[in-house]
C-alpha cells in the first residue's frame, strides 16, 4: 500500500461512467461489489480495502499485516478500478477530476456516490502534530509496532532510571474502540517481548489511558464499560476519565491540572472528522461537516448524488432521532441499501428507505478477554473475546483472507508472539495531515 510520490506527467483524458464511486473503503467497496455487473467506476488511492477492525492485532503482531488488506480487484471484479486522488468535483457539469502519476483524468458521471470516509480529529494542542501518532491507517499500525519495540531497545541501553521512564511510558488519548483495543494489544506485545529483555523485567512501565468523557468506551452499555475499566486497571493500566490533554513534548505529556507523564509515545485516537474535501463542495452539511442525506441515502437537493459512511449524516428509520455512528457495521449496511436504490433508479422502481438495527457491539481487551453485546445479550471475558473474533472473521470480505487470519490466530495459540520489527519508516505518519481523497477507512471497527 504505497502513496504516489512522483508528480503526474502532463496530459489528461476524459472518460464516461454511469455510476462513479469515490472511496474504496467499507462503504465504497461494498456499493461497488453489490452493483455487480451493472457497470461502475471506483476511484481509490489504494488497490486494497483496509480491514480496520483488526488493526490493533496488526500492531501487536498477532496477525500478518498483509492479511488485513483486501484486494479491490478481487472483491469487486466487475468494477473499473481507478487509482488516484480526487482533486475537484463539478456538480453542475457532472465531472470529477482524478489525479495520479499518469496525469489528470476527467470522469463524467450520471450517478455519483461519495464515500470518502473520515480523518483523525485533531485539536490545537501544543506539540500534538509534532509528537502525536494516530491509529487509523495501516501505516499507523505498522509504525506504532516498530516504535514500541524500538523504545524497548533504547530502554535496555539507558543508564539512568529517569531516562528509562520515558521509553517505558505509553499514553493513549481517546478511550473509544480504537484507543482501548490498541492499548490492550500493545500492552500484550510489550509483556511478551520482555522475556528477551532480562534487564527490563523488573523496571516499572507506565500505561495511561486518557478520556475527556466520564467513562471509557462510551458507545457501549455502562456495565460492559465498567468491566473493561476494571480489567485494564487490574493489569496496571492507569485510566484518567474527565481529563484533557494540555500539551505534548518530546519526552513528556501534560494533562489537565498540571500532571506530567514521562513518555516518548503519545497515541491519539480521540475521534474523527469528515474528509476535508467536503468543505470545498457545494453540498448541504450539518454543524459537524457531514453531508446531509435523506432516508434513501441521496444527498438533499441533488437527485444524482449519494453519500454514506463516515462522511455522511445518515438517518436510520430503525433508530428515530439518532444518526448512524461511524462504524464499519453501519457503513456496510448503508452500502447495501444504497446499491439497491441505485439499481432501482436505473430500472425506474421506487426507492426504499434505509433501516437497520445493529446486531451488537464487540471489542477485544487482549489476553483472551473481550466484551460483546449481541442481540441484547451482554457477554464479557473469554466468551466475549471469542464472539468478537468470530464476528470479525465473518465480516471479512474474502474467504482466502478469512483462512489466512484464522491460521494466524491458530498459530498464536501454540507459538509465542514474534517481536521483530516490520521495518517501516522511522518517521511517524503525519497526524492530522489531509489524506488522499480516494480512501475511506471507517473510523471504528464495529
Amino acid at each position: 500500500m504505497r502513496r504516489h510520490p512522483r508528480a503526474p506527467r502532463a496530459g489528461h483524458r476524459e472518460a464516461r461512467s454511469g455510476i462513479l464511486i469515490l472511496g474504496g473503503g467499507f462503504a465504497g467497496a461494498t456499493v461497488a461489489r453489490r452493483l455487480g455487473r451493472v457497470g461502475a467506476t471506483l476511484v481509490s488511492d489504494e488497490n486494497a480495502l483496509l480491514f480496520t477492525p483488526m488493526l490493533p492485532e496488526v500492531a501487536s503482531g498477532s496477525i500478518e499485516p498483509r492479511h488485513v488488506v483486501i484486494p479491490l480487484r478481487q472483491t469487486c471484479p466487475h468494477v473499473d478500478l481507478v487509482l488516484g486522488e480526487v482533486t475537484a468535483i463539478n456538480l453542475g457539469r457532472r465531472i470529477v477530476t482524478v489525479r495520479n502519476e499518469v496525469g489528470e483524468l476527467h470522469y463524467r458521471y450520471e450517478q455519483l456516490v461519495i464515500a470518502l470516509g473520515a480523518v483523525p480529529r485533531t485539536l490545537p494542542i501544543p506539540g500534538l502534530a509534532e509528537y502525536g501518532v494516530g491509529f487509523k491507517s495501516f501505516y499507523d499500525a505498522v509504525y506504532l509496532r516498530d516504535h514500541v519495540l524500538r523504545e524497548l531497545e533504547l530502554a535496555d541501553n539507558e543508564l539512568t532510571p529517569e531516562r528509562t521512564a520515558a521509553h517505558l511510558g505509553f499514553v493513549f488519548v481517546g478511550a473509544g474502540y480504537a484507543g482501548v483495543e490498541a492499548l490492550a494489544e500493545l500492552h500484550d506485545l510489550v509483556r511478551d517481548a520482555l522475556r528477551h529483555y532480562p534487564r527490563l523485567r523488573d523496571v516499572p512501565q507506565r500505561w495511561v489511558l486518557v478520556e475527556a468523557q466520564d467513562r471509557i468506551l462510551p458507545a457501549i452499555p455502562s456495565r460492559l464499560g465498567e468491566y473493561a475499566s476494571e480489567l485494564l486497571a487490574r493489569r496496571g493500566i492507569e485510566i484518567h476519565t474527565g481529563t484533557r490533554l494540555d500539551a505534548v513534548h518530546a519526552d513528556r505529556v501534560e494533562l489537565a491540572g498540571g500532571r506530567q507523564i514521562a513518555t516518548h509515545t503519545l497515541v491519539w485516537s480521540a475521534g474523527v472528522a469528515p474528509h476535508p474535501l467536503v468543505a470545498r463542495l457545494d453540498l448541504p452539511t450539518d454543524d459537524r461537516g457531514h453531508i446531509r442525506v435523506d432516508v434513501t441515502l441521496r444527498v438533499e437537493g441533488h437527485d444524482n448524488v449519494w453519500a454514506l459512511g463516515d462522511i455522511a449524516r445518515v438517518t436510520n428509520e430503525a433508530t428515530p432521532g439518532r444518526t448512524d455512528p461511524p462504524t464499519s457495521q453501519h457503513a456496510i449496511r448503508q452500502a447495501r441499501r444504497l446499491a439497491g436504490n441505485l439499481r432501482a433508479t436505473l430500472e425506474g422502481r421506487p426507492l426504499q428507505p434505509y433501516r437497520y438495527r445493529a446486531l451488537g457491539q464487540v471489542a477485544t481487551l487482549g489476553r483472551y478477554r473481550g466484551i460483546a453485546e449481541v442481540l441484547g445479550l451482554r457477554v464479557s471475558g473469554m466468551l466475549g473475546w471469542l464472539i468478537t473474533r468470530t464476528y470479525h472473521l465473518y465480516a471479512m470480505p474474502l474467504l482466502t483472507r478469512r483462512i489466512r487470519v484464522l491460521s494466524d490466530w491458530t498459530l498464536s495459540l501454540f507459538f509465542r508472539r514474534d517481536v521483530v520489527s516490520y521495518g517501516g519508516s522511522e518517521a511517524a505518519p503525519a497526524l492530522g495531515a489531509e489524506p488522499p481523497t480516494g480512501m475511506d477507512d471507517t473510523a471504528t471497527s464495529r
